[in-house]
């Protein structure tokens, strides 16, 4: 096989291979016996039909189907020979490339290749260095999740007779709307425990200020204009007077932070011992934070450091992710029609904005790549396993439903997941490399 490489940029090659004319030729041989296996040509027995005869009738359909054979097998042993890592590849159609039974075959790959990156020390003698954090678990703040517990445990007792409604109390109320003196079919609600101070609306008004000041027992009137333009026409341009009558009052009460409230919240047998785990618990997450922390400032230090040309693939396959992310994100709650449209200006601008994000990932994910080969880091299915058995718990999703919807996305799903894992192996390391000062 010969081949010429031709740098038509600093991340694009082109790959001008051929295929030397005894491979072609033995291509074409066993492409035309599998072919006479096949076919039934009138007057010859199944296999014995001349060659002539079938290199007349099917000519075109043999030349294709040996283009196929060929293309992907040289150019699997021209991109080894050329010891480049390809990005994409652009190999040109069949109808463009024209093959002879005896002679060389020469096609021509265009690739878009990853950088030769040179990483810089993260290692000792020259390790990062990192500022501590110094971060502790404060017992204020475990106090403020004993007071989170006490209000899980808060009990609505009914209170007693005239007591005046305040932010934070809570009001039974029934709500029902009336026009010309009778009752409005659709706007009755009976029996609301409601919130004061909330602002949640009852039948679509805020209720809120009607209620505070009074007791159980009273009934207040509230008048309600409609807009002419309303689209219930029996209320548009007219005044709905809704009568809300406050038929209890109930008040919060915090049950007492003793040994009693403790076992109330599980199996511990003090106050003390409950204040003991929720620190444990608090120290673990604020531990895990910190890390991330740490690594989040390595991904910076290591993207700063590195300068070279990145794939324009990679980065438009980055940037479609984000904004098919940010787009997403978006529509949540709100319907089709207030995304935009492919090839608007918003959606141009959505893509200018995020362009950076999208350069800064492929970056690091590069980075890590390379610091991944040169540590000898690979993914095993049991990470593979572990991994998904994580994102399960996160996600509060059976794991084998988590598995059926990675499989969904074929086998691109499993290698995002498979790199995304060597990619945190890899950060992992230098951060246990890194010099933490403090």
């Amino acid at each position: 096989m010969k081949m010429e490489v031709t740098e038509i940029g600093p991340m694009k090659r082109a790959l001008k291979i051929e295929v030397p004319a005894e491979e072609v030729s033995q291509e074409f041989s066993r492409a035309y016996s599998e072919l006479n296996r096949q076919v039934q040509i009138p007057g010859f027995r199944p296999g014995k039909a001349p060659l002539t005869i079938l290199e007349k009738r099917y000519a075109k359909a043999v030349e294709e189907d040996v283009i196929r054979k060929l293309v992907p097998d040289f150019y699997g042993r021209a991109i080894k020979q050329a010891g480049i890592s390809p990005v994409v590849v652009d190999i040109p159609p069949l109808d463009r490339v024209k093959i002879k039974k005896d002679s060389p075959f020469t096609f021509t790959a265009t690739v878009e290749i990853k950088p030769t990156i040179e990483l810089r020390d993260y290692k000792p003698p020259n390790p990062i260095s990192l500022q501590a954090d110094k971060r502790t678990v404060a017992e204020e703040q475990i106090d403020r999740a004993l007071e989170v517990l006490r209000e899980q445990q808060a009990r609505l007792d009914a209170a007693t007779h005239g007591t005046v409604l305040a932010e934070g109390d809570y009001a039974i109320v029934d709500l029902e709307g009336f026009l010309d003196g009778a009752p409005l079919e659709g706007t009755k609600k009976e029996g609301q425990l409601h919130r004061v101070g909330s602002k949640a609306a009852l039948l679509g008004i805020e209720i809120d200020a009607y209620l505070i000041g009074r007791q159980e027992g009273d009934v207040i009137e509230i008048p309600q204009t409609y807009p002419v333009s309303h689209p219930d026409q029996r209320v548009a341009g007219k005044t709905v007077a809704f009568r809300l009558v406050i038929q209890g009052v109930k008040q919060k009460k915090l049950p007492a932070l003793d040994d009693e409230f403790a076992k109330d919240c599980g199996p511990y047998a003090s106050l003390h011992e409950l204040r003991e785990k929720l620190r444990g618990e608090m120290e673990n997450a604020l531990k895990k934070d910190i890390e991330a922390s740490y690594k989040d400032t390595l991904l910076k230090r290591l993207i700063d450091t590195h300068h070279f040309d990145l794939p324009d693939t990679l980065v438009e396959q980055e940037l479609s992710t984000i904004v098919r992310q940010k787009l997403q994100a978006r529509q949540r709650g709100k319907v089709t029609d207030s995304l935009p449209a492919p090839g608007t200006d918003e959606l141009k601008g959505i893509r200018e904005e995020h362009r950076e994000e999208a350069n800064r990932r492929v970056k690091a994910s590069l980075i890590l790549e390379a610091i991944a080969e040169k540590e000898g880091l690979s993914v095993s299915q049991d990470d593979l396993n572990n991994e998904v058995a994580r994102l399960a718990a996160e996600l509060r999703v059976p794991m084998v439903d988590l598995v059926k919807m990675i499989q969904a996305g074929g086998q691109d799903s499993v290698e995002e997941l498979r790199a995304r894992i060597l990619a945190d192996k890899a950060l992992d390391v230098v951060y246990r490399q890194a010099f933490i000062q403090g």
